[in-house]
């Protein structure tokens, strides 16, 4: 337990400081966000903020780096709206599987002022480049890239009847706005994308995404409402640490790999009986 557990006056000192802790100003603006600050730096003393543009700032701390090299047949990605501070659009994360440690480590925090494709671009156009500097040039090119929605799950035949469906459906009840968001994701993954880097129907590996939305949530817990830039950047460096010492432990051995019970017949039966589902609704819709 001791190897575990920091001492007594270890934790009442973090407590201490933390209480004590005296942020910057707030920044308001993408604009305001400096280029250089000492909450770029990990706990560790590495740099921790990679990139930054007018609509764009990437964290990926040297370990992260690492991690986005070594296992990058699957990497996760998802955003989430609601700790990203008010003067931007969303906070979009990476994470990968160590498969020999049957655990998720999150590879890169993003925070995003738009949802531009060009953005996204950028993002990862720059994930890779530091990745491959950290890691001796090595090129990484991610096998599968696992995004939140449920069409992932759904049997590539019927994601376009689907699409028509939904957009019918938006068309009568007047959703607007949805009916923008649909148009983006009909020319961004219907038409720029292949299907098969964002649809995972036939991969039982990992069948959900919730090794993404699980982060969210804590995440989302941590802040009652909108944190400053400050409060965020601070948050996400002391996780990345917590990570790394997590990684650290497990690869020496000292905390035991608990290995994961999965059913994989049973989720392979559910994804049948979602593709039967699926086909009797577009039956109904165009017979």
């Amino acid at each position: 337990m001791g190897l575990i557990c920091p001492e007594y006056n270890s934790i009442k000192s973090q407590i201490s400081r933390n209480l004590n802790k005296k942020l910057p100003s707030n920044v308001t603006t993408f604009a305001e966000i400096p280029s250089e600050s000492e909450y770029y730096k990990t706990k560790r003393g590495e740099n921790f903020m990679i990139f930054k543009n007018s609509n764009l700032i990437i964290f990926q701390s040297p370990f992260q780096a690492k991690l986005f090299k070594e296992y990058n047949d699957d990497i996760f990605v998802d955003g989430t709206f609601f700790i990203a501070p008010k003067f931007s659009y969303q906070v979009f994360i990476t994470r990968t599987y160590a498969k020999e440690l049957d655990s998720f480590y999150t590879t890169s925090f993003a925070i995003l002022k738009n949802k531009e494709q060009e953005t996204y671009k950028m993002l990862f156009e720059k994930l890779k480049k530091n990745a491959n500097t950290c890691n001796n040039n090595i090129r990484i090119e991610p096998k599968n890239l696992h995004s939140i929605s449920n069409l992932p799950f759904i049997n590539p035949e019927y994601i376009f009847d689907i699409y028509v469906i939904i957009k019918i459906k938006s068309i009568k009840n007047n959703y607007c706005q949805f009916l923008k968001f649909l148009e983006y994701f009909y020319k961004t993954y219907l038409i720029d994308y292949d299907m098969k880097f964002w649809n995972y129907y036939n991969n039982i590996e990992h069948i959900t995404n919730n090794a993404s939305e699980s982060l969210n949530n804590y995440l989302n817990n941590l802040f009652p409402t909108k944190p400053s830039f400050y409060e965020l950047i601070d948050k996400l460096n002391e996780l990345e640490h917590l990570l790394y010492y997590d990684y650290q432990r497990k690869i020496r051995g000292i905390w035991k790999i608990k290995k994961r019970a999965i059913n994989k017949a049973n989720e392979i039966s559910i994804l049948e009986k979602l593709r039967l589902e699926v086909k009797d609704v577009v039956s109904q819709q165009f017979n």
